[in-house]
C-alpha cells in the first residue's frame, strides 16, 4: 500500500483553548535529558565469492543523565568507539556497576590470518578476537592490555604466537589458540614512537629481553627511520625483512638493514597536473622481488623498482580510484595486487598490469585495509562501516555512522537494533556477541561518494510487541527541499522477517522528532504517533484496505493535533494506553488516547524537553 497524502477530513485538534487553563505544575510524567552521542565500534566479479561477514556495532560509550544511573568510558580508552558497548548496567546503591556485554571497533587496524588460514585476529579496543574463519564465531579473545591495542602481528619464529602492542605501552605474545599470555618474550620487535613533537614520529627496534615476569622492561630502541607515518598501513616490510618501506606525505623513505643505509625519494607537490594530489597514503613491499607499491591521494598506485640506488629508480603507474587509495596488499605468491578505496570496490592488479585488472564491486562501504592469508586461500577486506568481509579464493563466481535512531530491543528476539550499513537497520545480539542481520529499508543501492546526499534512515520504534515496525527517512539536499518518507513494516512469521505494508510519502512538512506505537495488551487496534518540526503531531491507525483481488490492512492517518503552533519534540503513550503525552518545547501536553481531547498542560522553564516517559 502507497499513501501519498492522509485521507481527506481526518480529525484535527488543538491544544490553544485549553492553554489558558492549564497549570505549570509537575506532573507524573519523568522528562529525562539523554546527553551524549553515540557513534558505531553482487555479484559482478569472476573469481571471487564472499564467504562471511563480520559486523560489530562500535558505539562511543553513551553517558546517561537520569536519577540513578550513570555510565562513563573509563579513562585512557582510546578513541571514541575503542572499548566497545558498555550495555548492561546494574544499579548498585549510590553508582552503576558497568558490564561489557559486546560491541567493539574492528576495523582500526588490519586483521590478521593464521598460517593455517583457519582463524582471522583482530583488534578490537583493549582486546584482541580470535575469529573462525569456517563458523565466523569468537573464539577466544585476548583479555591483558589496559589500554587500546594499536597493532597486532604473528610471531614469525611460532606460528601459533601472536604480538599485540598497545597504547598501555606494552607488547604482549599470546598463544592465540589456547588464548594465554606467554611470559616469555625473545625476539626483536619494530614500533612507532612519538617524539616531543606533536607530529613526529620514529619507526625503532626494540629487543624484548627473555624473563619469566609477566611485565619486562624492553631495552633502549634503535632508530631505523625517522619522520614516519604513525599509521602502519604507511610503513611495510619488503623481501623477508631485507628493507623497511615507509611513505608519508611527499616521501618515500626505505631502509636496507644489511647495508644500513637509506634511500628517499621524493615526489613533486604539483606534478604534471596542476593542482595534483602526489600525497602518499598506504604502501605494500612483494614478498619476493624488489618492488615496492605506493598508493595516492589522487587515486593512482605507482610500483617502484631499482630503489637500492636513488639515481637509477623508476615507477610505472595503475590508475582505476578515482579517490585516494586507502589500503594495498600482494598475494602470498605476489603475482597480484590488491586496492580498495571509497568506491567500495576492491581491485585486482594481475602481473600488476593496468589492461588486467579485475573487480569485486558493492562492498557496502569504503575499505579501511586488505589482508592476504599466508597461504593465498582466503583475504579478507576491513570497511568503515565496522564490518569485515572474509573471501575465498577457491570457488569460481561472484562474492556505517551515527547512530540516528538510536538504542532499541527488539522485543522477539531481544537483540540491539541501531543504524547499520547505510540504509539498513541492523540487529545484534549481545549475547553471542554477533550481528544477526541487516534489515535493508531504504531498498535503493548505496554509492559511494563524498558530494552526493545519501538518504539516511533516522528514526525507528517496534510497535505491538515486535509485530509492526516504523521507520522514518529522509534526503535534504537544499534548505526547503526535504524529501521525507515514513514506512510501516509487519512481521511475517513464515518468514521471519519484517515486509513493507505502508509507505508514506510527506508524512509531515517537516522533520519527524519521535514515534511512538501504543502497545497496551487491551488495544482494539494497532496505533501510531509521529510527532514533527512542522507543530503537528499524526495519529496513525491500521485499517482495512482490500479490494475485490484480495484482502489487506493498511495504515491511515486518524487524527491531527498542536498545541500553539510549537515545535512537536516528543510523545509517549502510558502503560495502559489510555494517555498520550507529546512535548512541544518547553511545554507538556496530555491527550486523552480514545478520543484525543487535550486534558491538560505542564510546563517546564529548563529547556525544550528532550525526552518523555511515563512512569511503569
Amino acid at each position: 500500500m502507497c499513501a501519498c497524502a492522509p485521507p481527506p477530513g481526518p480529525r484535527k485538534g488543538s491544544g490553544d483553548r485549553a492553554a489558558a487553563g492549564s497549570s505549570c505544575a509537575c506532573a507524573k510524567v519523568v522528562a529525562a535529558e539523554r546527553v551524549g552521542r553515540v557513534r558505531w565500534g553482487g555479484p559482478g566479479a569472476a573469481s571471487y565469492h564472499r564467504d562471511a561477514v563480520l559486523e560489530q556495532p562500535c558505539a562511543a560509550p553513551v553517558r546517561v543523565r537520569t536519577t540513578a544511573l550513570a555510565a562513563e568510558r573509563k579513562p585512557g580508552a582510546g578513541r571514541a568507539g575503542s572499548s566497545g558497548v558498555r550495555a548492561k548496567m546494574v544499579e548498585e546503591e549510590q553508582a552503576a556497576r558497568v558490564v561489557r556485554c559486546g560491541g567493539s571497533e574492528l576495523n582500526l587496524r588490519r586483521a590478521v590470518f593464521s598460517a593455517d588460514s583457519k582463524y582471522l585476529l583482530c583488534v578490537s579496543g583493549d582486546f584482541v578476537k580470535v575469529y573462525s574463519t569456517a563458523t565466523e564465531e569468537c573464539v577466544h579473545v585476548l583479555q591483558g592490555h589496559r589500554d587500546l591495542v594499536t597493532g597486532i602481528q604473528l610471531n614469525p619464529n611460532n606460528h601459533l604466537q601472536l604480538y599485540s602492542c598497545s597504547f598501555d605501552g606494552t607488547i604482549k605474545l599470546w598463544d592465540y589458540l589456547d588464548g594465554i599470555l606467554i611470559k616469555t618474550f625473545t625476539d626483536s620487535v619494530f614500533v612507532t614512537i612519538k617524539k616531543e613533537k606533536p607530529d613526529v614520529f620514529q619507526l625503532v627496534s626494540v629487543t624484548l629481553p627473555r624473563t619469566p615476569r609477566q611485565d619486562a622492561e624492553a631495552g633502549e630502541p634503535c632508530l631505523v627511520l625517522d619522520y614516519i607515518s604513525p599509521s602502519p598501513k604507511c610503513v611495510a616490510f619488503g623481501r623477508q625483512g631485507d628493507y623497511v618501506a615507509a611513505v608519508r606525505d611527499f616521501y618515500l623513505s626505505v631502509y636496507f638493514f644489511k647495508r644500513k643505509a637509506t634511500s628517499r625519494f621524493t615526489l613533486s607537490s604539483s606534478g604534471n597536473r596542476k593542482h595534483a594530489k602526489n600525497n602518499f597514503t598506504c604502501v605494500a613491499c612483494h614478498p619476493k622481488e624488489d618492488c615496492i607499491a605506493t598508493g595516492h591521494k589522487d587515486g593512482k598506485i605507482r610500483l617502484w623498482r631499482g630503489f637500492d640506488d636513488e639515481k637509477k629508480y623508476t615507477y610505472t603507474c595503475l590508475h582505476w580510484h578515482h579517490d585516494l587509495v586507502m589500503d594495498l596488499a600482494f598475494s602470498a605468491t605476489g603475482s597480484s595486487l590488491l586496492s580498495g578505496g571509497r568506491e567500495s570496490v576492491l581491485v585486482e592488479w594481475r602481473d600488476a598490469a593496468e589492461k588486467t585488472k579485475e573487480f569485486l564491486p558493492r562492498l557496502g562501504a569504503t575499505i579501511e585495509h586488505i589482508a592476504v592469508s599466508p597461504a593465498g586461500d582466503l583475504l579478507c577486506t576491513s570497511h568503515a562501516d565496522n564490518k569485515i568481509i572474509v573471501i575465498g579464493r577457491i570457488l569460481e563466481g561472484s562474492a556505517y555512522s551515527s547512530v540516528l535512531t538510536g538504542l532499541m530491543i527488539d522485543p522477539r528476539t531481544k537483540a540491539l537494533v541501531l543504524n547499520g550499513k547505510p540504509g539498513h537497520l541492523q540487529f545484534y545480539s549481545l549475547q553471542s556477541d554477533k550481528q544477526l542481520y541487516n534489515l535493508d529499508i531504504v531498498q535503493q543501492e548505496y554509492i559511494n561518494d563524498c558530494g552526493l546526499v545519501q538518504i539516511e534512515l533516522t528514526k525507528a520504534a517496534f510497535g505491538c510487541f515486535g509485530a509492526w515496525l516504523a521507520t522514518v527517512e529522509q534526503r535534504q539536499e537544499k534548505e526547503g527541499e526535504l524529501e521525507l518518507q515514513l514506512k510501516l513494516w509487519t512481521y511475517n512469521k513464515k518468514t521471519q522477517g519484517f515486509l513493507l505494508n505502508t509507505k508514506v510519502s510527506a508524512p509531515h512538512e517537516d522533520r519527524i522528532t519521535a514515534l511512538c506505537f501504543r502497545n497496551a495488551e487491551k488495544s482494539d487496534s494497532p496505533t501510531l504517533v509521529t510527532a514533527s518540526r512542522d507543530g503537528h503531531f499524526k495519529v496513525w491507525v491500521l485499517a482495512d484496505d482490500s479490494d475485490i483481488y484480495r484482502q489487506a490492512v493498511g495504515w491511515t492517518c486518524d487524527f491531527v493535533g498542536s498545541y500553539h503552533k510549537y515545535q512537536a519534540t516528543n510523545c509517549c503513550f502510558s502503560e495502559d494506553g489510555s494517555l498520550l503525552a507529546v512535548s512541544f518545547e518547553e511545554t507538556v501536553t496530555i491527550w486523552e488516547a480514545e478520543t484525543w481531547e487535550l486534558r491538560c498542560t505542564f510546563c517546564q522553564r529548563a529547556g525544550h524537553v528532550r525526552h518523555l516517559c511515563f512512569g511503569r
